[in-house]
């Protein structure tokens, strides 16, 4: 699984993995710091949070035509400093007024700036990896890996945010409304973290980052790449990649509901505490466990030696004893509405091994799907997961009487929407590490960098359709009705896929 893929991978991957976790840290609170600092409603909080995931997946659009004028590297370089004074803004305790509002705005958009010209622009140099003749049947699974890197900081990112407040609270005496700030600090490391990462290892991806001179798209050694497609093949692709754009819209419509509506669902509607086996899954250790056990099966079985297999024997073993020594200790522990948000990138470091070996098991038999199938199977996918938010909602009270019962309100287990998360993060590995794989085989490499920002402005108008079904949820709807307006768009959107499919197979071949 890991052998064969190129060096710059993993040191774009690990440059990817520092500032993905100063966002998601930032993420797993923010719906919830600005009800609790500036006493917004859900509905005000659900424009907010939308509009910035907007603007963080939109602006990859003008970081791609920059980085086409610019050159790749410099964009990198220029967005994280800019996401830098950004969070630094974001980590100063203002209050709660009009100031702190102001200053809240524009710290947003600088990390929006500063997003839009590091993230498309990196992955774009993955993509390029690959153009290599030896490398080009190892994309996807190079995607696939990629995604499953910058998701070990993600997984990590609820569970600092907690601590750090929690600390900030015992240790420092703030007040909860201002130990958001120290979450957001967070990310302020973390992108040192990663600019030192970037340029400690930039010798394994130097070839791949581009500069413009005399109108030619040239490589840093002096390699002239030229675009052999014909109008027409051009037109045919972008025709395509549109029409890919267009569903992936209402995916993350659906998908980033995660840092609202379904945060909302684990504040209001889930248990508080858990104890005994169902306890461990919250600590995050624990996951770590799992997932090193997962990664340790796969070397015993695919292991060439020996002496690989008795190390991978060794650290299924230890795993495992950690475990139930954990087990055998475990407590009652409460359980906070942000740690919900752990579950997805861990689900998504677990499975995406098991993701590429039956997908490289199905391409062994000549029986793997193709991009197009596997976005449109993941739309099917999502719409299953709120189907089972729809089972695990019936009977529940409408948001309105649920926060008015207080104590007395019936709360699920939390099983419910960890299995949601579950299903969920199964159907962002058959579309979004896909999709950019898609996007980085089929765009003409002349508009590889806008290509590469349209898929993050599509990515960007889903997130703003993320605030409705937080108006719905303002609006005192019965939640399985919010649930299957997402669950049909996503079918619909499924369906759509399918209809296009051999138009989207042939520009793919």
């Amino acid at each position: 699984m890991f052998e064969g893929q190129p060096k710059g991978l993993w040191s774009l991957a690990l440059a990817n993995t520092g500032e993905r976790f100063g966002y998601y840290t930032m993420l797993a609170v923010f719906a919830l710091f600005l009800g609790e600092n500036f006493g917004f409603t859900p509905g005000v909080s659900s424009e907010i949070y939308s509009d910035f995931l907007m603007l963080v997946y939109f602006l990859p659009v003008i970081g791609g035509i920059a980085a086409d004028r610019f050159g790749f590297g410099k964009m990198v370089t220029t967005g994280i400093i800019i996401m830098f004074l950004g969070y630094l803004l974001l980590a100063v305790p203002l209050g709660g007024n009009w100031v702190a509002i102001a200053a809240m705005g524009a710290a947003l958009i600088l990390v929006s700036l500063g997003t839009g010209l590091f993230k498309g622009n990196l992955q774009v140099m993955v993509g390029r990896l690959y153009d290599a003749p030896e490398y080009a049947d190892k994309r996807d699974a190079g995607f696939s890996l990629f995604y499953m890197a910058i998701n070990i900081g993600a997984m990590f990112a609820p569970t600092a945010a907690i601590a750090i407040m929690a600390w900030a609270q015992n240790s420092l005496g703030v007040s909860k409304a201002d130990s958001y700030h120290f979450a957001f600090a967070v990310a302020c490391l973390s992108l040192i973290v990663s600019i030192a990462i970037y340029y400690a290892f930039r010798s394994t991806f130097s070839h791949v980052l581009a500069d413009k001179k005399d109108g030619q798209q040239t490589t840093d050694n002096g390699q002239q790449k030229t675009d052999e497609l014909s109008p027409a093949e051009t037109k045919e692709r972008i025709v395509c990649l549109c029409l890919v754009f267009a569903v992936v819209i209402f995916f993350w419509m659906a998908f980033h509901q995660n840092g609202l509506t379904l945060t909302f669902f684990a504040r209001d509607y889930v248990q508080t505490s858990a104890d005994g086996l169902q306890s461990m899954m919250f600590d995050v250790t624990n996951l770590v466990a799992a997932i090193f056990i997962v990664y340790a099966l796969f070397g015993i079985f695919q292991s060439k030696t020996m002496k690989g297999r008795g190390i991978s024997f060794g650290i299924t073993a230890v795993a495992a004893a950690y475990l139930i020594w954990q087990y055998s200790n475990a407590a009652a522990l409460g359980i906070e509405a942000p740690i919900f948000q752990q579950f997805n990138p861990c689900f998504v470091v677990m499975l995406t091994p098991v993701s590429v070996a039956l997908f490289g098991w199905l391409g062994k038999k000549g029986k793997e799907p193709t991009s197009p199938c596997k976005i449109g199977l993941g739309m099917l996918v999502a719409a299953a997961a709120y189907c089972l938010m729809m089972v695990a909602s019936a009977g529940l009270l409408a948001p309105e009487q649920q926060v008015a019962a207080g104590a007395d309100a019936a709360r699920v287990n939390a099983n419910w929407l960890v299995s949601t998360y579950l299903v969920l993060t199964f159907a962002e590995l058959l579309l979004s590490p896909i999709g950019i794989s898609f996007v980085s085989k089929v765009a003409p490499p002349k508009y590889a960098g806008l290509m590469m920002g349209l898929w993050f402005a599509a990515t960007a108008i889903g997130n703003k359709l993320v605030a409705i079904p937080g108006y719905l949820w303002d609006a005192n709807w019965k939640l399985p009705y919010i649930w299957a307006v997402l669950a049909g768009i996503c079918l619909l959107s499924a369906l759509f896929i399918f209809s296009i499919i051999k138009k989207l197979n042939k520009v793919s071949k």
